[in-house]
């Protein structure tokens, strides 16, 4: 058994990242993981300062939400981060959260395993390019972890519409592999 964590990153209301995410959460409580989801929806998380403090004191000196979230990342064995794809790029949220995180690299984390699941409206094959190589960027940056996989569903952009696609399934099968 796993300790799962699903970041999900889009603000809009049943946005079809978050639908993708659940998805992914059933697969992965069903193969009998502890799974847990956290919803950026409602969280105060301001940009980082740069200050470099938290790698002496092991956590940021900025106190708002991004404190919790950190900490459920340093104690969950998989990351699975959850976006949409604006401007071929994730999330201002989800960035502004992964630049929060930079306590880790001081700390004894215990992620080895991260996925990607997005969303876009465009539907190309390179549309995740970006957001893929954001969080390879992140991944490479700790030792042991590997980027294990992603799962792009393109073609969708009004609230819900993803579930008329493949790609639910498809991220609920991912979960069950975890």
């Amino acid at each position: 058994m796993k300790k799962v964590l699903i970041i999900t990153t889009s603000l809009r209301p049943n946005s079809n990242s978050d639908l993708l995410g659940e998805s992914f959460y059933k697969g992965a409580l069903e193969a009998g993981n502890e799974v847990e989801i956290i919803s950026l929806k409602g969280k105060t998380i301001n940009f980082c300062r740069g200050c470099f403090a938290c790698q002496k004191s092991k956590e940021c000196v900025i106190k708002d939400d991004s404190n919790i979230i950190v900490d459920k990342i340093c104690n969950s064995d998989v990351i699975v981060w959850v976006t949409p794809v604006y401007y071929y790029e994730m999330s201002g949220q989800m960035k502004t959260l992964i630049d929060r995180a930079n306590p880790l690299y001081a700390r004894d984390y215990k992620f080895k395993e991260v996925y990607l699941l997005c969303t876009a409206w465009e539907d190309e094959e390179y549309t995740p390019k970006h957001v893929i190589g954001g969080v390879q960027g992140w991944v490479d940056c700790f030792d042991g972890v590997k980027f294990v996989d992603t799962l792009f569903v393109g073609g969708v952009n009004s609230p819900g519409e993803i579930k008329n696609k493949e790609g639910l399934k498809k991220a609920y099968e991912l979960g069950k592999r975890v």
